[in-house]
């Protein structure tokens, strides 16, 4: 099948647009909303980090007007949306439930075997599930027959529950401070969902589908790492056979060694309305950092990981979209005592910005101090004097 030639604009609209991120308000207000965006993008990436509101709430917030925290803890208590750990843990509409199956069965199959000890303990946890309800770690004793190391040294029976959960035996709710609660699967998924176990190539094709339809455009590397916790996957070899089929079209991008796949319903006449969007790090559109430097050509990194002395922008620095360009990066932090969102620094990417769009910004800047239970917001340092005066007269800082 010949491939789709399109121009790196042209392939930033359809991205954009795949994302949720071609206009304000994309999937439209209100709860449902959220539930359209999570059935949309397939999976919606959770995170623990609460310098500002955590990030599974922020991709909400960046999209839907007015977005209130509590209607993701609702549609999973309502069971039309699950937590689990596919490529990562996060959030996915309860009718993709069978495909989280084979991603169990990979944790099962190809971890490293559990001792005696080990699987004991799993039962006793399963046995005290099945007869008194759900638990959380603090309900057992402190189990660990050692010191801990570090945040990363587990006690026994967190091991034991995250394995139990990683397979499929229990599922996870939140309590408001957002601590798991570990339940039975048939407490939290509705009876009419279909349960059948997926065959290889069924996975394969879903997981090319849903990339797809969330990314826009995408590689066979970024198909294949959505279904990395499956090993010997087919979604290369399925990926291979739609192509011939037209069920998905090859794509070339000017100016990128590709190759590239859409799906063949993705529009191409995209309009964007250049609202500014303030991204989470683990937004959607930032997942894959090689994919924001080859369309948007925006060097980009979670400094977080990275150690203290060799950060250029910041802990948390949180991308700013102007229509299909990279405006800024902004390190934030909710000081939720005070009500006062901190920003330590605001860099500017080498654009011009025009009145109009500045004003964009100070809206979103607005909408992101609410959003993070601030009243305030203030600014440490800047790149660009003139922006951030013109800022601070807009929100009034």
């Amino acid at each position: 099948m010949e491939a789709t030639v399109l121009t790196k604009p042209q392939a930033r609209k359809i991205i954009l647009e795949a994302a949720g991120l071609a206009r304000k308000a994309q999937f439209g207000k209100g709860i449902e909303a959220v539930y359209k965006l999570i059935d949309h993008l397939g999976f919606v990436q959770l995170d623990t980090n609460y310098v500002v509101e955590r990030a599974h709430h922020h991709v909400m917030a960046a999209r839907i007007p007015d977005y209130k925290n509590e209607w993701l803890t609702d549609l999973c208590e309502e069971g039309r949306v699950f937590e689990y750990f596919t490529s990562d843990a996060g959030y996915q509409p309860m009718t993709d439930y069978r495909f989280s199956l084979p991603v169990k069965e990979a944790f099962k199959n190809q971890s490293n075997p559990s001792t005696p000890a080990e699987n004991q303990l799993m039962r006793q946890i399963l046995d005290q599930v099945e007869r008194d309800g759900p638990v959380m770690v603090g309900d057992f004793e402190n189990d660990r027959q050692e010191a801990s190391t570090g945040w990363w040294d587990w006690r026994p029976s967190k091991v034991a529950l995250e394995r139990l959960y990683f397979r499929g035996y229990l599922m996870i709710s939140r309590t408001k401070t957002f601590q798991k609660v570990y339940d039975l699967p048939i407490n939290l998924v509705p009876q009419d969902t279909d349960l059948t176990l997926p065959t290889d190539e069924e996975y394969a094709r879903f997981v090319i589908k849903r990339t797809l339809g969330a990314l826009g455009i995408a590689s066979p590397k970024e198909m294949a790492w959505r279904a990395r916790r499956v090993k010997g996957n087919l979604v290369k070899k399925e990926l291979q056979k739609m192509a011939q089929s037209g069920e998905v079209t090859p794509v070339t991008v000017e100016g990128l060694k590709g190759p590239y796949y859409m799906l063949p319903t993705q529009k191409k006449n995209i309009k964007l309305s250049n609202e500014v969007f303030i991204l989470s790090p683990f937004d959607i559109l930032n997942v894959f950092r090689h994919r924001l430097k080859d369309f948007f050509d925006f060097d980009y990194q979670v400094e977080c990981f990275v150690p203290a002395p060799k950060r250029k922008y910041g802990y948390f620095s949180l991308p700013i979209l102007a229509g299909d360009t990279f405006i800024a990066r902004m390190d934030a932090k909710a000081d939720r005592k005070q009500k006062v969102l901190i920003v330590h620094n605001i860099h500017f990417e080498d654009v011009d910005l025009d009145e109009q769009t500045i004003a964009k910004l100070v809206a979103s800047l607005q909408a992101f101090v609410k959003f993070n239970g601030c009243r305030e917001i203030t600014f440490t340092k800047s790149n660009n004097k003139k922006y951030l005066k013109q800022i601070k007269a807009g929100t009034g800082s």
